[in-house]
């Protein structure tokens, strides 16, 4: 009687499936030590640092920014946008009742890193046309594994200073959001004509030296006025400082 053949997969199959099981591993792994181990906030010491504010988008829900303002806070940084089209369906909305509530206004577009800089300022102006502000337009500009993981630094950053100019152009001052690694990866040797937002779990003396305007400190914060955990930040001087730095913020 004839044996029966049995078909095996070619070795670069079996290693492909290898490779990735391997990278599942790291990122489950990865989300967990990021999500359950690192930190995750910071306390900081509101009595140098007073003037404070939060950023959001509509993840945060229906938000009470008088009570915002009443929990002394002074400053709100709204997603507008990312990518080449989406925009934040709660954007109107947030940046109509926090300038009601007299919160000093800022708005956010998340960086996509496989789009063209110019289909993105083009979707962030559209989303804040018609409205003022009273900080500089942000980019946040992060590294995560779906986020153009397969775009490289340099056409990255060739996407993002195009999209500064874009910006530029129009008029508004630009602001860069990302955390110590997209700092040293990005914003330190080609990106220091904007001001910087830095992500940083330390206390912001500790960061001194890198020159930043704002530190976000905790992803983890408890605000009146807001349902669940909301980023916190503060500005990295005095109120003195605060106010000369708005009147040195012009939009047009």
């Amino acid at each position: 009687m004839a044996q029966r053949q049995v078909k095996t997969k070619p070795d670069y199959i079996k290693w492909l499936l290898l490779a990735g099981a391997a990278a599942l591993v790291v990122f489950l792994a990865w989300q967990i030590i990021f999500h359950w181990v690192l930190p995750h906030s910071v306390a900081v010491d509101r009595f140098r640092y007073p003037v404070a504010g939060i950023d959001v988008s509509k993840h945060n829900g229906k938000i009470d920014f008088e009570k915002v303002r009443d929990a002394d806070y002074q400053f709100v940084f709204i997603k507008a946008s990312e990518g080449k089209t989406y925009r934040d369906e709660a954007f109107d909305s947030n940046y109509k009742a926090a300038r009601e509530a007299g919160l000093e206004v800022g708005a956010y577009h998340f960086f996509r890193k496989n789009r063209s800089g110019r289909e993105q300022a083009d979707n962030f102006l559209t989303a804040i046309r018609g409205k003022q502000f009273d900080l500089p337009l942000v980019i946040d500009l992060e590294d995560d594994w779906g986020n153009g993981a397969t775009t490289g630094v340099e056409t990255a950053m060739q996407r993002v200073i195009e999209m500064i100019k874009c910006l530029k152009d129009k008029g508004y001052q630009v602001m860069i959001y990302t955390n110590l690694d997209g700092y040293n990866k990005y914003y330190k040797d080609m990106l220091t004509d904007c001001d910087l937002w830095l992500c940083s779990f330390t206390s912001p003396e500790l960061r001194a030296g890198i020159g930043h305007r704002i530190q976000q400190f905790s992803h983890e914060g408890s605000v009146d006025g807001i349902d669940g955990e909301v980023d916190l930040n503060v500005f990295v001087g005095s109120k003195r400082e605060w106010r000369s730095y708005l009147q040195q913020v012009k939009q047009p």
